[in-house]
């Protein structure tokens, strides 16, 4: 996109806004598909925020099935909205949470609950029995590596051995009321960490540590999957993956579908990786206000960072102009950030940057504008926009 294209698009639209390019998002769409070949593909919600993305992507393409949820309430309010094939991808305890949601199962709809605790197992199963229902659950296995000096990957699930696994399922085989239908293993240090590390060290340890932890990980995946076949579960969910790790995942043949959010925008840290190049398709424009001296221009707001481990990587991405650069030394503040740029730049002016992540931006917006190369297409709201705030 020509800055100044972009920039006469927006020029009468008050800032700060968040955009989404249309023909950047119908590529990702098309381009995540071919990645994972004839794999079905479940939409991360958390990754994208917006009811309108969520549906035009399962209608651009039917290979995309179902949506994988973060929490109870937004589950239960995209069931009300028509969506169905819903796997909850965290599990939650209060109770009261869930009945809405089991009536619907009670009454057809495809709705999975994530578990890998006992305690998670008990209330569901409790549930299940007060509404004559048997629920449906996925176990989250985790799929982290112990090289000993190092933990590679993330801290979330309980079940991280064969043996922890075994326990579950002898607790599953005496709940009445509990229907394994599936296993998750989101193998997050494969799908989120990028190669091209500013870190040198990094650059090096990742991409060998990669490497290990693939084989370690797809060797750990298969035996806890023949286990549970063994078993007599005849699962219909067998997850893995996220964006970052498509080609990987699908060469375990018997994983039936990959989860993919924040692909479909592609955040900033998703320039990180080496295998891949998705489009750069949402956006948020800020306006210059300020110029205290020569080639320094102070944008009005900006400071939307990252969750997760503090570093420089969390901080947005400038987008337009391309040569834009932000001081280090100030960052991007929460109503104020500087810039340096060679090229002359108006008061007035825009500066379109990336959020680090990809659905976290739309937590800042009530809508986005969906445009084009020639003007705006429509304005969307996103989750916050709906009135929506989950975590």
């Amino acid at each position: 996109m020509d800055y100044h294209q972009i920039n006469t698009i927006f020029e009468k639209i008050p800032r700060p806004f968040a955009a989404l390019y249309l023909p950047a998002l119908q590529k990702n769409i098309h381009d995540i598909a071919k990645r994972a070949k004839n794999i079905p593909i479940r939409i991360a919600s958390k990754s994208v925020r917006c009811q309108w993305v969520l549906d035009y992507t399962l209608k651009q393409n039917a290979q995309y099935q179902g949506l994988m949820t973060y929490h109870l309430e937004e589950t239960l309010w995209l069931s009300e909205k028509g969506f169905d094939n819903l796997l909850l991808g965290y599990p939650y305890t209060f109770k009261n949470s869930f009945l809405p949601l089991i009536e619907y199962i009670k009454n057809g709809k495809n709705i999975t609950f994530m578990a890998d605790l006992p305690i998670h197992l008990e209330i569901l199963n409790e549930l299940g029995k007060k509404l004559n229902v048997k629920v449906p659950i996925c176990l989250d296995l985790d799929m982290s590596t112990d090289f000993g000096f190092v933990w590679f990957g993330v801290k979330r699930s309980s079940i991280r051995t064969l043996e922890d696994l075994k326990l579950r399922i002898k607790h599953i085989q005496n709940l009445k009321n509990i229907d394994l239908k599936g296993i998750m293993g989101y193998e997050a240090q494969i799908a989120g960490l990028g190669e091209k590390q500013s870190d040198w060290i990094k650059k090096l340890a990742i991409p060998f540590l990669k490497s290990l932890s693939i084989k370690k990980l797809a060797e750990r995946r298969k035996k806890m999957f023949d286990f549970i076949q063994n078993e007599g579960f005849q699962l219909t969910i067998v997850n893995g993956g996220g964006t970052g790790s498509i080609e990987k995942t699908i060469e375990e043949t018997y994983i039936n579908e990959v989860t993919v959010g924040s692909g479909l925008y592609s955040s900033g840290l998703f320039d990180m990786y080496k295998d891949f190049c998705h489009q750069p398709a949402l956006f948020f424009g800020i306006e210059i206000t300020r110029n205290p001296e020569p080639n320094i221009f102070t944008c009005s707001g900006g400071g939307y960072i990252a969750s997760g481990s503090i570093g420089i990587e969390k901080q947005p991405k400038v987008f337009l102009p391309k040569d834009l650069k932000f001081l280090k030394d100030e960052g991007f503040g929460e109503v104020q950030t500087p810039f340096y740029s060679k090229i002359p730049l108006n008061i007035g002016d825009c500066v379109f940057l990336r959020h680090a992540k990809a659905g976290e931006l739309c937590e800042r917006f009530n809508f986005v504008y969906v445009f084009d190369d020639e003007k705006i297409i429509e304005q969307v709201p996103t989750y916050r926009g709906e009135g929506k705030c989950f975590v």
